[in-house]
């Protein structure tokens, strides 16, 4: 296990639209947020596609890495991540390969076979395309072609795209991207930030079949770490009441806009309301500092991770940054 001073934080966000803001004010958000990880040595920023999502406006997610790059120095940005089937392999290639040219040194292409979106959806973006579960595989090896040096009679030619090399992460909430990742010695991210209950065979099967490659000599995995964290954990509770409601938004089908906090919301909960969020948020790290830095520990002792993906879901903008300095704070305790 390493010690949680040597594991990289790095945040996902979703580009929340809170009730009563607009997407205007969620992108706004999202810039000041990313500025103020990368002013606290976060490693990377990423973001997610998602579609047809009131509460979410990181559907344009290439434009999004672009438009947060351009506001940043150094802190790597990508995609948490782009959703491959719903896209060409040249396209993505294209765009990452343009926002590499643009950023050198920063982007990073973390790539998810879901659809990120519900099935009407699906059907929209993908022109009712069958696909098997051969197709990510085949996807994927097409990307690393694509943006890697061309070979000799080459006829499709990423451009921009061709030899920037734009790291690839496989990105999961099972073991079907952890067997592929490993196989093709990617680093992994695992989703536990909504779907931990795979979190540890996942890591496991990762580990044990990793084949070392020409971009990663050893196994390098991230997990997705909920955090709300406050002053004192009533606080924090109070503030993750937003988080509660929207989880269970998420599994009524109800995707709304984030919604402030409500005191002693958990509490009026039926039982198995309240079994049903902390199933979802099993790896979420909730309180004051001293609760936050144990819940730190417990995950590293835990999963081994090297890099914690931080999710935070706070409805102040304000005390959303104050809960990514309490967590960092936390790591260097």
């Amino acid at each position: 296990m390493k010690p949680l001073q040597d594991i990289q934080f790095s945040m996902l966000d979703l580009v929340a639209v809170r009730e009563g803001g607009t997407v205007a004010d969620a992108l706004a958000i999202a810039v000041r947020t990313a500025q103020h990880a990368e002013s606290l040595g976060f490693c990377r920023y990423w973001l997610a596609e998602h579609h047809n999502m009131p509460g979410i406006a990181s559907s344009a997610t290439a434009v999004l890495v672009g438009h947060i790059a351009g506001k940043t120095r150094s802190i790597r940005v990508g995609s948490g991540g782009i959703m491959l089937p719903n896209h060409a392999p040249l396209v993505v290639a294209e765009a990452f390969g343009t926002l590499a040219e643009l950023y050198p040194g920063r982007i990073d292409l973390g790539l998810g076979r879901a659809p990120g979106t519900d099935q009407a959806t699906m059907r929209a973006l993908r022109r009712d395309r069958p696909e098997s579960e051969a197709d990510f595989p085949r996807a994927v090896s097409e990307l690393q072609q694509l943006l890697g040096p061309p070979a000799p009679g080459q006829r499709i030619v990423a451009t921009p795209g061709a030899g920037t090399q734009v790291p690839i992460w496989l990105l999961g909430s099972s073991l079907f991207s952890a067997r592929l990742a490993a196989e093709r010695g990617l680093p992994y991210a695992f989703a536990s930030h909504f779907a931990p209950r795979q979190l540890l065979p996942a890591l496991e099967l990762y580990r044990s079949l990793f084949r070392p490659s020409g971009v990663l000599a050893a196994p390098y995995a991230i997990i997705g770490v909920p955090v709300i964290a406050a002053p004192d954990d009533a606080e924090a509770h109070y503030l993750a009441s937003s988080t509660y409601q929207r989880v269970l938004g998420i599994l009524s089908g109800d995707r709304r806009c984030l919604p402030p906090p409500v005191e002693g919301f958990r509490e009026q909960l039926h039982p198995q309301q309240r079994a049903a969020i902390d199933d979802f948020l099993a790896a979420a790290v909730i309180g004051g500092p001293d609760r936050v830095a144990a819940g730190f520990a417990s995950l590293a002792e835990a999963t081994g991770a090297d890099e914690f993906m931080l999710v935070s879901d706070v409805f102040d903008p304000a005390l959303r940054l104050r809960s990514l300095d309490i967590a960092a704070r936390a790591r260097g305790a």
